[in-house]
């Protein structure tokens, strides 16, 4: 048994969003055409580049409402897949309420290691601040957010100190399962680097509020590791809240930020509600 009496195989089972959910391929088809379809009405802040390696780029698309709020989103795929220009149609919800969006891009696995991916991440949300100004947005209201892989790089750069809050979805908070299951053949993680960029283990002393959520329908493996990181997380004292939705799969838990009346839009303006609190 490999980790939680699990073996391989079950192991490798319990992480694979793709075959748990029999019309994956359909979601990602569909983002893919609604994020184009958004990206062409709103060509203004595209690709914009804020690091040396090719996908180093951000898209910012502005509400129209001067000194609006920013949510900044990252894209999953575990690390090693998908493109920010698939996710574009999560802005249809912020949008909708008069929120900024940005989508930051960033070097897949094998080509990064995870660290360095975490580091370009980070190296995002500076950028996004220092160009709040020219962008139009108010650079003390910027709320960061993520699904999946985008849920742990969410947790890793919590600490950045532009960053009034964060939103992690679905979110993997633990390396350690996934340094020995199928992912780990592509992102060849040790002992030591599981650790060092697992979130859980890297607790801040104070932060800005995380809301943490997971779809009820999720594989048990994701749900488990949003509880168990919110438990750590209220432990701590920290402020945030952890709001599973119910009935909702690894794909259609991004359709409740979409919709701007989605149970996940929600909580983004709640965050931007909360952003005020002190570290």
């Amino acid at each position: 048994m490999l980790y939680r009496g699990m073996d391989r195989a079950a192991l490798d089972a319990a992480y694979n969003n793709l075959t748990a959910v029999a019309d994956s391929d359909q979601y990602l088809t569909d983002w893919r055409e609604r994020s184009a379809k958004l990206r062409a009405a709103h060509p203004q802040h595209l690709d914009l580049r804020y690091g040396p390696a090719e996908r180093q780029r951000l898209d910012y698309f502005a509400c129209g409402r001067p000194n609006a709020p920013t949510y900044v989103f990252i894209h999953g795929g575990y690390w090693l897949r998908n493109h920010k220009d698939g996710f574009a149609f999560v802005a249809e919800g912020p949008l909708a309420h008069g929120i900024n969006v940005a989508l930051i891009g960033y070097t897949l696995a094998p080509q990064a290691r995870l660290a360095e991916i975490v580091a370009q991440t980070r190296e995002g949300v500076r950028y996004i601040a220092a160009e709040m100004p020219t962008l139009g947005g108010d650079a003390a209201k910027i709320y960061l957010s993520g699904w999946s892989a985008g849920g742990h790089l969410t947790a890793m750069a919590m600490s950045e100190p532009s960053v009034a809050g964060g939103l992690a979805i679905s979110g993997i908070f633990d390396l350690e399962p996934i340094r020995l299951n199928y992912i780990n053949d592509v992102l060849g993680l040790d002992e030591a680097e599981a650790r060092q960029v697992s979130p859980i283990h890297h607790l801040p002393d104070r932060s800005k509020p995380l809301f943490i959520t997971v779809g009820g329908a999720e594989l048990p493996e994701l749900q488990r590791q949003s509880a168990e990181y919110w438990k750590a997380w209220e432990e701590k004292r920290l402020p945030g809240r952890f709001t599973p939705v119910a009935g909702r799969n690894h794909f259609s838990i991004l359709e409740g930020l979409a919709s701007p009346d989605g149970e996940i839009m929600k909580m983004v303006l709640d965050l931007v509600g909360s952003g005020t609190e002190k570290r």
